[in-house]
């Protein structure tokens, strides 16, 4: 028991080269980082976070270097105290340690050196710091896990830069934790599973592990991902044809129990996000033709439904662009950006550009499909600006949005604004100015 769920300290990686440097802070005081592993600087490319003055868009020259710590700076998540960043490289599987307030990697206890990179055991993309802001999750499907297929959820401490668990779950891509932090939900390529971890029981004698499976009467079909809409209850995406189950749609669970609830039939679900009392609900169903206006041979579809019953608000799908969709955020003005991967991007100038990001606007039930190709790897909306924005990452380029307008923000210098390099995520680390 303890080989399977018990401290494994032995998972971390090389030392950090970095320390608490003499550099000059940004002096922004409200931020949004940006992955970008090709920056240039002095004539060669370096893996950096920009830093964006998220006041009034302004991107000077502040970043925060990563060099010798992270050498594909992409996937990024936030701690919910906003102190730290954890930042993921595909090239290595390594996960550095970021203090926000000091713009530069975090020092390990004692304050004479940086926290060490940490070494996942394959790929992720999906991760979070939990309630503590101290532990960090991240599902690695290809872990290898002595004597089982491979998949484990890994643990990491981020003030000592270490993995301190890796809890096996066969081919484990993604994991949403609940808001009061004491559960975990894993949901596992190909399957009809899920799997919850009790965090309390993790490195202990008793196995964390639930596996939850369906019954005759009610089933998961292809389970992705999932919303809490409180401590104890999940709306869960049922992937169903595009993931190569049955039928799509999304099932009620509440943790603890044996089995899921009831399930409300969708075009398609892999991801979803509740506004304003309405669930909205995103997937690809195979073979849905877009129509005309696009040379997109296949298009993907939004639903809504109510938050509380789940009844179904559209009589027909709304169409939106295909690829597999793991991004939504409302911005301001009701328009909801919704971000994929592996879409159909068209690329014509002049004739036709588009890409994996749709935006919906709630009010007028319209979608615009923006002139940017490829897929949609970051998005952030930034609350107290005048127009409000949201921050994109698509196609490797940092793109503005008016959500007056569903374009590019004009500067007054009548520029677009970009970052040169190749921007991957996007993330705010302070709290919206007063």
């Amino acid at each position: 028991m303890l080989a399977a769920f018990g401290v494994v300290s032995c998972g971390a990686g090389k030392k950090s080269s970095s320390t608490t440097q003499q550099h000059k802070l940004s002096g922004f005081k409200f931020r949004a980082f940006v992955s970008n592993p090709v920056f240039p600087t002095a004539g060669i490319n370096l893996p950096v976070l920009n830093i964006v003055n998220a006041i009034n868009n302004d991107l000077s020259t502040s970043n925060i270097s990563l060099i010798g710590e992270s050498t594909q700076p992409g996937l990024m998540a936030v701690s919910p105290d906003l102190s730290r960043t954890i930042v993921y490289s595909l090239t290595g599987n390594t996960v550095v340690v970021i203090d926000n307030a000091n713009e530069a990697i975090a020092t390990a206890p004692g304050g004479k050196t940086g926290v060490p990179a940490i070494n996942l055991p394959g790929q992720t993309a999906s991760m979070f710091i939990g309630n503590d802001s101290v532990t960090a999750y991240a599902a690695v499907p290809t872990a290898t896990v002595l004597g089982q297929a491979p998949g484990a959820v890994v643990v990491m401490n981020l003030q000592t830069g270490s993995v301190t668990a890796t809890i096996p779950v066969v081919g484990a891509q993604y994991i949403v934790g609940s808001p009061d932090g004491t559960h975990i939900l894993v949901f596992s390529n190909q399957s009809d599973n899920l799997t919850l971890i009790a965090t309390a029981l993790i490195g202990s004698y008793t196995d964390p592990r639930t596996v939850v499976t369906g019954t005759s009467q009610s089933h998961f079909d292809r389970p992705v991902s999932a919303i809490f809409i409180d401590n104890s209850t999940a709306y869960i995406f049922d992937c169903g044809p595009e993931c190569g189950g049955v039928a799509a749609g999304v099932t009620t669970y509440t943790v603890g129990s044996a089995a899921p609830g009831p399930t409300t039939p969708v075009s398609a679900a892999t991801y979803g996000l509740v506004s304003s009392g309405t669930l909205y609900v995103a997937g690809s169903p195979p073979h849905t033709a877009c129509g005309e206006g696009t040379s997109a041979p296949t298009c993907g579809t939004l639903n809504m439904l109510n938050a509380n019953s789940l009844a179904v608000l559209n009589s027909r799908p709304i169409l939106i662009t295909d690829g597999y969709h793991d991004l939504m955020q409302m911005g301001a003005n009701g328009q909801l950006f919704i971000g994929a991967h592996g879409c159909y991007s068209v690329n014509n100038p002049g004739v036709e550009v588009r890409g994996c990001l749709s935006i919906f606007n709630t009010n007028t039930s319209q979608v615009v499909i923006p002139q940017q190709a490829g897929d949609a790897t970051g998005i952030q909306p930034v609350p107290g600006q005048t127009p409000n924005v949201v921050y994109v990452c698509q196609g490797g380029v940092f793109q503005i949005y008016d959500t007056t307008t569903d374009l590019p923000l004009v500067q007054p210098n009548g520029k677009i604004t970009d970052i040169v390099g190749r921007s991957y995520d996007v993330k705010l680390v302070d709290p919206p100015p007063n």
